[in-house]
Protein backbone atom coordinates (compact mmCIF):
# COMPACT_ATOMS: atom_id res chain seq x y z
CA UNK A 1 0.00 0.00 0.00
CA UNK A 2 1.48 3.99 -1.10
CA UNK A 3 1.93 6.09 1.75
CA UNK A 4 1.94 9.83 1.31
CA UNK A 5 4.97 9.90 0.62
CA UNK A 6 5.03 7.80 -1.86
CA UNK A 7 1.99 10.06 -3.54
CA UNK A 8 3.96 13.43 -3.21
CA UNK A 9 7.24 12.15 -4.39
CA UNK A 10 4.96 10.61 -7.89
CA UNK A 11 3.77 13.73 -8.40
CA UNK A 12 7.52 15.83 -7.93
CA UNK A 13 8.12 13.82 -10.44
CA UNK A 14 5.39 14.18 -12.85
CA UNK A 15 5.87 18.46 -11.85
CA UNK A 16 9.62 18.16 -12.22
CA UNK A 17 9.02 16.71 -15.51
CA UNK A 18 7.01 20.11 -16.56
CA UNK A 19 8.87 22.08 -15.37
CA UNK A 20 12.29 21.35 -16.80
CA UNK A 21 10.54 21.36 -19.76
CA UNK A 22 9.58 25.04 -19.89
CA UNK A 23 12.81 26.15 -18.05
CA UNK A 24 16.29 24.13 -18.86
CA UNK A 25 19.01 23.61 -16.47
CA UNK A 26 21.27 26.42 -18.51
CA UNK A 27 18.35 28.69 -18.14
CA UNK A 28 18.31 28.75 -14.39
CA UNK A 29 21.75 29.57 -14.10
CA UNK A 30 21.07 32.87 -15.70
CA UNK A 31 17.94 33.74 -13.02
CA UNK A 32 18.75 36.88 -10.89
CA UNK A 33 18.53 34.82 -7.71
CA UNK A 34 21.59 32.50 -9.01
CA UNK A 35 23.98 35.46 -8.64
CA UNK A 36 22.58 36.12 -4.77
CA UNK A 37 25.15 36.51 -2.29
CA UNK A 38 24.73 33.34 -0.41
CA UNK A 39 24.27 33.32 3.65
CA UNK A 40 25.79 30.44 5.84
CA UNK A 41 23.16 28.73 6.91
CA UNK A 42 25.12 26.03 9.24
CA UNK A 43 26.46 28.88 10.74
CA UNK A 44 23.04 30.29 11.63
CA UNK A 45 21.91 27.05 13.39
CA UNK A 46 25.17 26.51 15.18
CA UNK A 47 24.59 29.54 17.73
CA UNK A 48 21.99 27.57 19.82
CA UNK A 49 24.29 26.66 23.11
CA UNK A 50 23.99 26.07 26.46
CA UNK A 51 26.39 27.68 29.00
CA UNK A 52 24.99 26.87 32.41
CA UNK A 53 23.56 29.99 34.89
CA UNK A 54 26.71 31.82 35.38
CA UNK A 55 26.87 32.81 31.74
CA UNK A 56 24.65 33.84 28.85
CA UNK A 57 22.19 30.89 28.31
CA UNK A 58 21.20 30.11 24.90
CA UNK A 59 18.56 28.40 23.67
CA UNK A 60 18.42 26.00 20.17
CA UNK A 61 17.71 28.57 17.41
CA UNK A 62 14.75 28.54 15.32
CA UNK A 63 14.05 27.73 12.12
CA UNK A 64 11.02 29.44 11.34
CA UNK A 65 8.83 28.13 8.24
CA UNK A 66 6.35 29.59 6.13
CA UNK A 67 3.75 27.45 5.67
CA UNK A 68 0.23 27.58 4.57
CA UNK A 69 -1.11 23.69 4.65
CA UNK A 70 -0.07 20.28 5.15
CA UNK A 71 -1.38 16.91 3.61
CA UNK A 72 -2.66 15.83 7.25
CA UNK A 73 -3.77 19.24 8.42
CA UNK A 74 -5.18 21.39 5.18
CA UNK A 75 -5.20 24.78 5.10
CA UNK A 76 -3.02 26.11 8.44
CA UNK A 77 -3.34 29.37 8.16
CA UNK A 78 -6.16 31.07 6.12
CA UNK A 79 -4.67 34.58 5.97
CA UNK A 80 -1.40 33.55 4.09
CA UNK A 81 0.94 36.33 3.43
CA UNK A 82 4.37 34.67 3.13
CA UNK A 83 6.41 38.03 3.12
CA UNK A 84 4.98 39.68 5.88
CA UNK A 85 4.99 36.29 7.68
CA UNK A 86 8.92 36.21 6.84
CA UNK A 87 9.71 39.74 7.64
CA UNK A 88 7.64 39.09 11.49
CA UNK A 89 9.93 36.34 11.79
CA UNK A 90 13.15 38.04 11.55
CA UNK A 91 11.96 40.63 13.94
CA UNK A 92 10.98 38.00 16.40
CA UNK A 93 14.45 36.58 17.04
CA UNK A 94 14.51 33.20 14.19
CA UNK A 95 17.72 32.60 13.07
CA UNK A 96 16.71 30.90 9.72
CA UNK A 97 13.50 30.35 7.88
CA UNK A 98 12.04 27.43 5.83
CA UNK A 99 10.27 27.92 3.07
CA UNK A 100 7.77 25.36 1.56
CA UNK A 101 7.72 25.55 -2.41
CA UNK A 102 5.92 22.24 -3.00
CA UNK A 103 2.37 23.50 -4.27
CA UNK A 104 0.25 19.97 -4.71
CA UNK A 105 0.28 18.89 -1.27
CA UNK A 106 1.53 22.10 1.08
CA UNK A 107 0.35 25.04 -1.32
CA UNK A 108 3.62 26.24 -1.22
CA UNK A 109 5.35 28.01 -4.41
CA UNK A 110 8.80 28.75 -5.73
CA UNK A 111 7.62 31.98 -6.10
CA UNK A 112 7.67 32.68 -2.16
CA UNK A 113 10.66 31.72 -1.96
CA UNK A 114 12.11 34.42 -4.57
CA UNK A 115 10.13 37.17 -3.21
CA UNK A 116 11.64 36.43 0.34
CA UNK A 117 15.26 36.25 -0.33
CA UNK A 118 14.46 39.90 -1.26
CA UNK A 119 12.77 41.11 1.78
CA UNK A 120 14.93 39.48 4.61
CA UNK A 121 18.45 39.07 5.63
CA UNK A 122 18.15 35.59 6.77
CA UNK A 123 19.26 32.11 5.26
CA UNK A 124 16.53 30.55 3.78
CA UNK A 125 16.27 26.67 3.36
CA UNK A 126 13.83 25.63 0.48
CA UNK A 127 11.77 22.73 1.98
CA UNK A 128 10.40 20.04 -0.57
CA UNK A 129 10.63 16.79 -1.72
CA UNK A 130 14.29 16.80 -3.84
CA UNK A 131 15.09 14.23 -5.98
CA UNK A 132 16.93 15.80 -8.84
CA UNK A 133 19.92 17.89 -9.04
CA UNK A 134 17.58 20.37 -11.14
CA UNK A 135 15.81 20.98 -8.26
CA UNK A 136 18.99 22.14 -6.12
CA UNK A 137 20.12 24.46 -9.14
CA UNK A 138 16.34 25.47 -8.94
CA UNK A 139 16.98 26.21 -5.39
CA UNK A 140 19.81 28.54 -6.09
CA UNK A 141 18.23 30.21 -8.78
CA UNK A 142 15.21 31.18 -6.55
CA UNK A 143 17.23 32.83 -3.82
CA UNK A 144 17.77 29.72 -1.50
CA UNK A 145 21.01 29.26 0.64
CA UNK A 146 20.14 25.91 1.65
CA UNK A 147 18.06 22.83 1.31
CA UNK A 148 16.35 19.49 2.40
CA UNK A 149 16.85 16.34 1.31
CA UNK A 150 14.75 13.42 2.53
CA UNK A 151 16.86 10.53 3.18
CA UNK A 152 13.63 8.22 2.70
CA UNK A 153 12.47 9.11 -0.45
CA UNK A 154 16.41 8.47 -2.43
CA UNK A 155 17.74 5.53 -3.82
CA UNK A 156 21.32 4.46 -5.63
CA UNK A 157 23.41 6.70 -5.86
CA UNK A 158 20.56 9.67 -5.34
CA UNK A 159 21.57 10.54 -2.08
CA UNK A 160 25.36 11.41 -3.36
CA UNK A 161 23.83 12.92 -6.30
CA UNK A 162 22.32 15.21 -4.45
CA UNK A 163 25.60 16.25 -1.75
CA UNK A 164 27.65 17.06 -5.28
CA UNK A 165 25.06 19.26 -6.47
CA UNK A 166 25.28 21.36 -3.19
CA UNK A 167 28.73 21.27 -3.10
CA UNK A 168 28.49 22.50 -6.86
CA UNK A 169 26.46 25.17 -6.15
CA UNK A 170 27.62 26.44 -2.86
CA UNK A 171 24.04 25.56 -0.81
CA UNK A 172 23.81 23.92 2.59
CA UNK A 173 22.42 20.49 2.40
CA UNK A 174 19.88 19.49 5.33
CA UNK A 175 20.10 16.30 5.99
CA UNK A 176 16.33 15.15 7.01
CA UNK A 177 16.17 10.79 8.49
CA UNK A 178 13.14 9.37 9.95
CA UNK A 179 14.44 6.59 11.63
CA UNK A 180 17.66 4.41 12.28
CA UNK A 181 17.83 2.93 8.69
CA UNK A 182 18.04 6.35 7.46
CA UNK A 183 20.73 7.75 9.83
CA UNK A 184 22.78 4.46 9.12
CA UNK A 185 22.92 5.62 5.22
CA UNK A 186 24.67 8.57 5.91
CA UNK A 187 28.60 9.07 5.08
CA UNK A 188 29.58 11.92 8.17
CA UNK A 189 32.25 12.92 5.26
CA UNK A 190 29.52 14.74 3.34
CA UNK A 191 26.77 15.02 5.81
CA UNK A 192 27.49 18.53 8.83
CA UNK A 193 24.03 19.35 9.04
CA UNK A 194 21.58 16.26 10.37
CA UNK A 195 17.88 16.69 11.00
CA UNK A 196 15.58 13.90 12.45
CA UNK A 197 12.06 14.55 11.50
CA UNK A 198 9.98 13.80 14.41
CA UNK A 199 6.66 13.34 12.67
CA UNK A 200 7.03 10.07 10.18
CA UNK A 201 5.08 11.57 7.40
CA UNK A 202 4.31 7.46 6.25
CA UNK A 203 1.83 7.56 9.56
CA UNK A 204 2.17 10.84 10.75
CA UNK A 205 3.07 9.80 14.28
CA UNK A 206 5.65 12.47 16.36
CA UNK A 207 7.89 11.33 18.96
CA UNK A 208 10.39 14.32 20.04
CA UNK A 209 12.91 11.48 22.32
CA UNK A 210 13.33 8.95 18.98
CA UNK A 211 14.68 11.93 16.52
CA UNK A 212 16.67 13.22 19.93
CA UNK A 213 18.41 9.44 20.33
CA UNK A 214 18.90 9.46 16.56
CA UNK A 215 20.56 12.99 16.24
CA UNK A 216 22.93 12.39 19.07
CA UNK A 217 24.64 9.35 17.35
CA UNK A 218 25.69 11.61 14.57
CA UNK A 219 29.63 12.87 15.03
CA UNK A 220 31.03 16.02 17.38
CA UNK A 221 30.74 18.69 14.88
CA UNK A 222 27.41 17.80 13.12
CA UNK A 223 25.01 20.87 13.55
CA UNK A 224 21.76 18.79 15.16
CA UNK A 225 18.19 20.05 14.13
CA UNK A 226 14.76 18.90 15.75
CA UNK A 227 12.19 19.10 13.25
CA UNK A 228 8.06 18.82 13.75
CA UNK A 229 6.16 18.88 16.98
CA UNK A 230 7.73 21.41 18.98
CA UNK A 231 5.61 23.94 20.91
CA UNK A 232 6.55 24.40 24.07
CA UNK A 233 9.58 26.08 26.12
CA UNK A 234 9.69 22.41 27.72
CA UNK A 235 9.99 21.09 24.24
CA UNK A 236 12.69 23.37 23.59
CA UNK A 237 14.24 23.24 26.91
CA UNK A 238 14.58 19.16 26.36
CA UNK A 239 16.49 20.41 22.87
CA UNK A 240 18.96 22.30 24.81
CA UNK A 241 19.57 19.80 27.56
CA UNK A 242 20.50 17.11 25.12
CA UNK A 243 22.47 19.32 23.29
CA UNK A 244 20.84 19.75 19.88
CA UNK A 245 21.42 23.02 18.28
CA UNK A 246 18.10 24.25 16.09
CA UNK A 247 14.47 23.39 15.75
CA UNK A 248 12.73 23.74 12.56
CA UNK A 249 8.67 24.94 13.68
CA UNK A 250 5.72 25.43 11.28
CA UNK A 251 2.61 24.23 12.25
CA UNK A 252 2.80 25.70 15.68
CA UNK A 253 3.79 29.19 14.59
CA UNK A 254 1.21 29.12 11.65
CA UNK A 255 -1.59 29.09 13.91
CA UNK A 256 -0.50 31.32 16.30
CA UNK A 257 -2.05 35.34 15.60
CA UNK A 258 1.06 36.99 15.45
CA UNK A 259 3.77 34.39 14.24
CA UNK A 260 6.69 36.33 14.51
CA UNK A 261 5.75 37.32 17.75
CA UNK A 262 5.54 33.58 19.04
CA UNK A 263 8.73 33.17 18.13
CA UNK A 264 9.95 35.84 20.69
CA UNK A 265 7.66 34.28 23.49
CA UNK A 266 9.08 30.58 23.12
CA UNK A 267 12.82 31.12 22.87
CA UNK A 268 11.92 33.37 26.12
CA UNK A 269 9.86 30.73 27.76
CA UNK A 270 12.45 27.94 26.89
CA UNK A 271 15.17 30.22 28.66
CA UNK A 272 12.94 30.37 31.79
CA UNK A 273 12.14 26.35 31.68
CA UNK A 274 15.48 25.48 31.19
CA UNK A 275 16.84 27.28 33.90
CA UNK A 276 14.22 26.64 36.30
CA UNK A 277 15.54 23.11 35.55
CA UNK A 278 18.95 23.52 36.60
CA UNK A 279 17.68 25.02 39.83
CA UNK A 280 15.36 22.20 40.77
CA UNK A 281 18.63 19.85 39.57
Amino acid sequence: MSTILDKIVEQTRIDLKHRMREVSYTDLHSMEGFEKERIDFKAALAKGSVSGLTETIHPPTVIAEVKKASPSKGIIREDFDPITIAKQYEEGGASALSVLTDQPFFKGNLAYLEAISKQVALPLLRKDFIIDPYQVKEAKAFGADAFLIIVAITDGQQLDELLAAAKEFELSALVECYDQADFDRLDFEKVDILGVNNRDLRNFEVDVHRGISILKQAPEDTVLVSESGLSSGQDMALLMKEGIHSALIGEYFMRQPHPGKAVGELLTSTKQVFEKDLLNG
